[in-house]
């Protein structure tokens, strides 16, 4: 009689892709009982705070699937948090785990119950495949954006590799790229902007090559969301079969688990957001690495007293200069806003620090939500219906609002092209006028596409859905 399968999943540190990457591991589970997983955690010292909790709720889960989920704990590593030295050390970080790995899946392999059938590495971890190489089992990517990003980071990659094209030539550049994964011409100032600097455009093309050695890619995405994006992939012969299996969102989180000052907070806004009328609040939300200068607080504040529109804004401050590290909340909000800001609007708004995102995506009361674009927020604010205003800062978040706005017509601009750290300031009058058409959009198509696509990505995850069946056959493959 075959053992029972047993899956390594490797996430990068970091709590977006980390809930991303456990999400899919409790589907696998739930979907075949004789498959079981062993989640491997590296604690990245500028951002590990945020994860600990969140994978102690999950290990302590007395659920049945959760039972065969087991995480292990890598060894801890000191490390400089100066930003330079993190920015350019993540992927080695990652690669000086190899040994930890290795040790790790050994100890796995002596066990007599499971068989192991191979690696899921997060898109952040394919110095993880020659770990996977040296035990002989196979690889798969666990990629956590959408299907258009990852068919563009494959063409840039081709045009390096087969073509000699240096895509950090368009930097600041007008230009427009025919890339097979979206429909319409990109404009090159909505490249990430990791591909428009050398120094970080090679060894990120480099983990993108090596997918390519991979027997699959799992994307977080659903056909009826891209369609076109997932077509061009699966016409690429030289790709490895992508499945989409999304959207993968962590809905459900354990609130006993969670720091209860949180909870504290979140019944704060909760009932606050129960005060006000339906699809009446603009909640604005940048992301946990989201934050601005006081320069553009003040340009956002004064948008929202000029628009008028009820709203719930996550304000937080940025880290020191020169340190990697998540935003924090502020002892006091009054410093930053202009002043009377908060007099003047109590009656209409609420200015907040930490937000629960996903509760108040879900809220009756929310009609609109101005965005960084991160792919997890985009799918959350799909699922629960919320149209967006775009805005976002940094990674692949550009071409996130790319797509929605100009791709799939579900989404309004505030700038597409903004840039965290940019220099040019976004007006009050951008900001008002992205504010005013996502909370005046009753009689537009846009409201009504993203209830449809809304409808499409749960009906996908349902028994014969296009992401169910893409996970089976993903399964099958094991």
């Amino acid at each position: 009689m075959e053992k029972p399968a047993e899956l390594v999943l490797i996430p990068s540190p970091g709590i977006g892709h980390l809930v991303s990457t456990l999400e899919i591991a409790k589907l696998l589970v739930s979907r075949d009982d004789k498959l079981f997983i062993t989640v491997l955690i590296m604690h990245f010292p500028a951002v590990s705070k945020g994860t600990d909790a969140y994978v102690q709720s999950l290990a302590d889960s007395s659920s049945p699937i959760s039972q065969r989920i087991n995480f292990i704990n890598l060894p801890h590593t000191n490390m400089d948090h100066t930003e330079g030295s993190v920015r350019n050390s993540l992927v080695g970080f990652v690669e000086s785990q190899q040994p930890h790995v290795k040790d790790a899946v050994a100890n796995l392999r002596d066990s007599k119950t499971t068989r192991l059938a191979g690696f899921v590495v997060d898109m952040f971890c394919t110095t993880m495949i020659n770990v996977a190489n040296q035990l002989g089992v196979p690889s798969y990517v666990f990629f956590t954006s959408g299907a258009a990003t990852l068919g563009l980071l494959f063409h840039l990659q081709e045009l390096r590799d087969q073509y000699n094209k240096d895509c950090t030539e368009f930097k600041d550049s007008d230009a427009e790229l025919i890339i097979p994964s979206f429909f319409n011409p990109l404009p090159a100032k909505v490249l990430p902007g990791r591909m428009l600097v050398k120094d970080s455009a090679e060894p990120f093309l480099n983990v993108i090559k090596r997918f390519r050695e991979t027997k699959g890619i799992l994307v977080n995405t659903f056909t009826d969301l891209e369609s076109h994006a997932l077509h061009a992939l699966s016409s690429d012969a030289e790709i490895p079969p992508v499945y989409p299996v999304g959207p993968l969102l962590n809905l459900n989180s354990n609130e006993s688990r969670v720091d209860s000052d949180e909870v504290k907070k979140k019944n704060d806004i909760l009932k606050w957001l129960d005060d006000q009328p339906p699809l009446s609040v603009v909640f604005l939300c940048f992301g946990s690495m989201g934050s601005f200068d006081e320069s553009q607080v003040r340009e956002i504040a004064n948008a929202l007293e000029h628009a008028g529109h009820r709203f719930l804004w996550s304000l937080r401050r940025s880290p020191p200069t020169g340190k990697v590290a998540f935003p924090s909340d502020y002892d006091d909000h009054t410093g930053v806003l202009p002043e009377g800001f908060l007099d003047r609007t109590g009656g209409i708004g609420k200015v907040i620090g930490w937000a629960p995102q996903v509760a108040v995506l879900a809220h009756p009361s929310v009609g609109g939500f101005v965005s960084h674009c991160g792919w997890n927020s985009t799918l959350e604010s799909l699922w629960h219906g919320v149209p967006v205003a775009t805005w976002p800062l940094y990674a692949e978040q550009q071409l996130n609002a790319f797509q929605p706005v100009k791709e799939l017509e579900l989404a309004v601009e505030i700038d597409m092209s903004y840039r965290s750290k940019s220099p040019v300031l976004v007006s009050a009058k951008e900001i008002e006028r992205g504010i005013r058409e996502v909370m005046e959009l009753d009689s537009s198509d846009i409201r009504k596409r993203v209830k449809e696509m809304s409808e499409k990505g749960k009906k996908a995850l349902m028994d014969g859905g296009s992401s169910y069946t893409s996970l089976g056959h993903f399964i099958d493959q094991i």
